[in-house]
């Protein structure tokens, strides 16, 4: 049986001990040194003249005097004299004369926020680290500030992300419940992307900055645009709807040729254009309209446009272009008119677009 703690070698009161009093006083006179360890200085070799009772301090190497020998000790000043305590790695203390925390790692006593621990391999706080995330820290916020030029700083703050080469990452991932949702940055690519997933296995890009060009892409953005590819009969005085059956483009496949409408995939603020040129049928004299039509039924308000000129078959074209809020699942169709007399929209020359603005 040993008669002192492994720890801080804080004496036992062994059985049958006279003056038991002193071997527990002993062991409180350890504790009181070296727990909340604070020192006056850990860089004088030479003790001071007058010590105040109960001044302590860390030797630094070439001590004199009664310090001699003593090197990364701790000594402190008790009952007129300097008793010294040797240091276990994992010892931290508080430096009053340089406002640090030191700890001592077997051999000597490092900053804490010195180079001596620059070269930690993992980190964690609130947390163990990880394998895969050697710094982690589990906590509810956090704040990033420049350090500002009245403090000896520059005012900036910039934090770096670098990656090996184009085909490697480099972002934020955001996820939930360690389930990702969201990517923002260079992902296998130097396109700058912001993508997003409802299962953490299929990613949608909502935006894509070109790396080269700085061009920017939405390639989810709600888009058709179409034209119709035979000529459009439309009876005299008779609202029509007009055959949009040739896309260029149809994001988000937004619109149905066989039922010649659009349909709001999302929520927003959509921009639809049209054009539409007069073929002459048997009169020449046809007055031509355009409208825009919500839901199968209800015209929108502002888009009902209309030419009352004299036609030329195949030369007369009428613009319609307005902006319309619509809800999701909401349908907008494309209809014309013929006035007085009947006649055609003409084929590759009327078409029909929409895309979403906000």
């Amino acid at each position: 049986m040993t008669d002192i703690s492994s720890s801080l070698s804080l004496p036992f009161i062994l059985p049958s001990q006279a003056q038991k009093h002193v071997t527990h006083n002993e062991a409180l006179r350890i504790l009181d040194m070296v727990t909340q360890l604070s020192v006056v200085a850990d860089d004088q070799t030479t003790p001071p003249s007058s010590p105040a009772e109960g001044t302590r301090y860390i030797l630094d190497a070439g001590g004199t005097g009664s310090w001699a020998g003593h090197e990364s000790e701790i000594a402190l000043y008790e009952n007129g004299t300097w008793r010294f305590f040797v240091p276990r790695t994992g010892w931290r203390a508080y430096v009053i004369s340089r406002d640090v925390l030191v700890v001592y790692d077997g051999a000597e006593w490092a900053d804490l926020d010195g180079g001596e621990l620059e070269d930690v391999e993992a980190f964690g706080l609130g947390m163990n680290s990880l394998a895969t995330s050697p710094f982690a820290a589990k906590l509810n916020a956090a704040l990033w500030t420049a350090l500002y030029q009245a403090d000896g700083g520059t005012g900036d703050i910039l934090t770096t992300f670098n990656k090996e080469a184009a085909a490697n990452d480099a972002g934020f991932v955001f996820q939930q419940d360690f389930v990702t949702r969201g990517l923002f940055g260079l992902f296998g690519t130097d396109d700058l992307r912001i993508s997003t997933s409802a299962d953490g296995a299929t990613f949608f890009d909502g935006l894509v900055i070109d790396g080269a060009t700085g061009i920017v892409d939405q390639p989810q953005l709600p888009r058709f645009k179409g034209v119709t590819n035979f000529d459009n009969y439309c009876p005299a005085d008779t609202w029509t709807k007009i055959a949009i059956n040739d896309l260029d483009a149809n994001d988000q496949a937004c619109f149905d040729a066989g039922l010649n409408e659009f349909t709001a995939p999302a929520d927003g603020t959509y921009h639809f254009g049209a054009t539409l040129t007069f073929k002459v049928d048997a009169n020449a004299a046809a007055r031509m309209g355009a409208q825009l039509i919500l839901n199968a039924g209800q015209p929108i308000s502002g888009t009902q446009v209309e030419s009352t000129a004299d036609h030329v078959s195949e030369r007369t074209t009428l613009s319609l272009h307005t902006l319309v809020p619509l809800m999701v699942g909401d349908t907008v169709e494309l209809q014309g008119i013929m006035r007085d007399h009947a006649g055609y929209f003409m084929a590759d020359r009327t078409d029909f677009w929409a895309f979403k603005v906000g």
